[in-house]
């Protein structure tokens, strides 16, 4: 069998280098261990986030598909930190843990060039140190001009519960057993990390007059911009928020080391900014409590998770655990908590287009890059999709810089600073984060997802009009003075100010702290032309414009250093002066341009200097 693109692995990361693939227009085969599983949330039934709900959207702007699922899926919509700025305001979405993957599913296999094929990939044929294809358990080859790995948690993966350990993939599903070693055997160097999950409970068994009641956000609020339809505030379903007790505490304290965690059972790195409940026990042990959340698995089953309890303890133990908790003192287990490690590959190996630098026409996508979370394995999916068909049209790959995307950053994060535990997006990572927000992810990505062939002409016209309409909204603004009118006056007022407003100008008005762009539409005309979008972009763009212009000059700054390309042959023992780290770190991630660079650590100014000077001699 021979296809343009072969992609291993059905998770998020495969499902969205799958369709970008297929829809740009190439023959993709999607190789998985079982149809059933593409699109499962294994972990936390949410999608979205801080930094992760800006990655959907921006996947979204790039003409991909989460976006679209999680607002067809979701069972409450809630947009986080709305008493802070734009820079980290945020959407997050509980989504039905069944209606999700059915949707991803029926939309794959609808999918006209997608081939789906269950089967498991343990070795790869290579030539010439290029990725020819893949070889299947059974034996067979299937033949590719590019090939996608998003392996997720699933190479060589281990279940892991107090003191024992099983050969097992998430919830009992089938380990994917040899790829990883036989990648080892190809120079690929490995990394084992874990990660975990809680007890499922039912919701049944649960007293909720003991939790704090925590509802969505009452506004039509998406990931796509292309939704229209959004479910009614009083159709979505709740979550309750809890605490652990000192009793919790006292427990855990007391049976530590039967934790597979503790007990030296687990071998692999876990994430830092997703811990076990034990591990927080540990690490932080002056607090008397950490909260939980309890959030509804499904509209269609009782099942309830406890988001911020993951744990290795033994089930016994995990009873007791959670009949410590405020409301569960009677809950009735679904299923009981684990651990599981996986093999991975360390991201310096890899490319910013995420072509491994080993391999020619290999590409690698998700966990399997270091990853933590559906989102950030997405985004590494659709652009590790995208360049899988540049590489075969021979056109320049789609790097997205720092300033442009999180995903950009993430990229740029993995290959250039590498990680040794499951990688997280958070918005303090980006220096740019007041550029990165939630509302401009269009207006930041929808002309690569056009130029690429994933984002239609209708679209992108619509995007081109609404892009037109903010221009001539701020000129507007800037042109029109502020009129007398007695009930805009008792707006004003009601906002804190008395002072004389007539003959200031709407942009100036805007720029005070509580005057909203929405508000002033009752009072001018001419605003009711633009959509709500429009005016909350307008208005977030008036209010930070000092910011926006002193991040976007950074940005600038820095991306002059992107320019300057660093040649792949570059013999860096060559280079008179450069410090031993630089020289060892420089060899080891071979950056691409000087601005990678300047980012790798242990690579001095001083250092970047010197290479500068060399590069320019040469």
């Amino acid at each position: 069998m021979n296809f343009d693109v072969i992609v291993v692995g059905g998770g998020h990361a495969g499902i969205e280098a799958c369709l970008a693939a297929a829809r740009i227009g190439f023959k993709v085969c999607l190789l998985t261990l079982d149809i059933n599983n593409i699109g499962q949330t294994p972990c936390n039934p949410s999608i979205g986030g801080p930094a992760k709900g800006v990655v959907v959207r921006e996947i979204d702007a790039l003409g991909g598909q989460m976006g679209i699922t999680t607002d067809h899926t979701y069972l409450q919509m809630k947009m986080l930190n709305t008493a802070k700025g734009p820079g980290v305001q945020c959407l997050r979405a509980q989504i039905d843990k069944l209606k999700y993957p059915k949707y991803m599913q029926d939309v794959l296999l609808n999918e006209p060039n997608v081939t789906i094929i269950e089967t498991m990939v343990q070795k790869l044929i290579i030539e010439d140190h290029k990725c020819l294809g893949v070889i299947t358990e059974d034996n067979k080859e299937i033949y590719s001009k590019t090939t996608i790995l998003t392996t997720g948690t699933y190479l060589q993966a281990t279940i892991l519960v107090g003191h024992e350990s099983k050969i097992s993939g998430p919830f009992g599903q089938r380990s994917a057993l040899g790829l990883s070693p036989y990648l080892a055997s190809l120079g690929f160097k490995i990394l084992r990390l874990k990660t975990g999950t809680p007890p499922r409970i039912y919701g049944s068994s649960i007293d909720y007059s003991k939790a704090e009641l925590q509802l969505g956000t009452n506004e039509d609020l998406s990931f796509s911009y292309q939704t229209k339809d959004f479910i009614p505030f009083d159709k979505q379903l709740p979550c309750y928020l809890i605490h652990t007790t000192l009793e919790t505490k006292k427990i855990i304290e007391d049976n530590l080391l039967e934790s597979a965690m503790y007990s030296g059972n687990v071998k692999g790195r876990g994430p830092r900014y997703c811990p076990s409940i034990e591990d927080k026990i540990v690490r932080f042990n002056d607090k008397e409590r950490h909260q939980l959340f309890l959030e509804p698995e499904s509209a269609n089953n009782d099942s309830v998770y406890i988001q911020g309890f993951s744990t290795s303890m033994p089930p016994k133990i995990q009873e007791i655990m959670v009949y410590s908790l405020p409301g569960l003192e009677n809950a009735k287990f679904i299923h009981y908590a684990y651990a599981i490690e996986y093999d991975a590959i360390y991201p310096t190996q890899l490319k910013l287009s995420l072509e491994t630098k080993l391999i020619e026409n290999l590409f690698t996508a998700g966990q399997i890059n270091g990853t933590s979370g559906y989102e950030e394995a997405a985004g590494q999916g659709i652009i590790a999709g995208i360049n899988a068909t540049r590489k075969i049209l021979n056109k320049e790959p789609l790097i997205l810089k720092r300033n442009e995307s999180y995903i950009g950053l993430m990229i740029d994060d993995l290959v250039t600073k590498g990680t040794n535990e499951p990688y997280r997006l958070l918005t303090s990572r980006s220096e740019y984060r007041l550029l990165l927000r939630h509302d401009n992810a269009d207006l930041r990505l929808c002309k690569y997802g056009y130029d690429v062939g994933l984002v239609k002409k209708e679209r992108y016209d619509n995007f081109v009009l609404k892009e037109n309409d903010i221009a001539i909204l701020i000129k507007e603004l800037e042109q029109t003075k502020v009129i007398k009118d007695d009930n805009q006056t008792d707006y004003i007022i009601k906002k804190g100010y008395n002072d004389n407003i007539t003959g200031m100008t709407l942009k100036d008005l805007v720029k005070r702290p509580n005057i909203n762009l929405i508000d002033l539409v009752p009072f001018y005309e001419k605003l009711n032309r633009y959509t709500k979008d429009v005016i909350n972009e307008v208005e977030i763009q008036i209010k930070y414009e000092g910011y926006l212009k002193k991040q976007e000059k950074e940005a600038k700054e820095q991306n002059r250093l992107e320019q300057h390309k660093i040649p792949n042959d570059i013999n860096y023992d060559e280079i008179p002066h450069l410090a031993t780290e630089a020289r060892q770190k420089l060899k080891e991630i071979r950056p691409e341009t000087i601005g990678q660079a300047s980012r790798i650590s242990g690579v001095n100014p001083a250092d970047i200097s010197v290479l500068m000077i060399y590069l320019k001699l040469r």
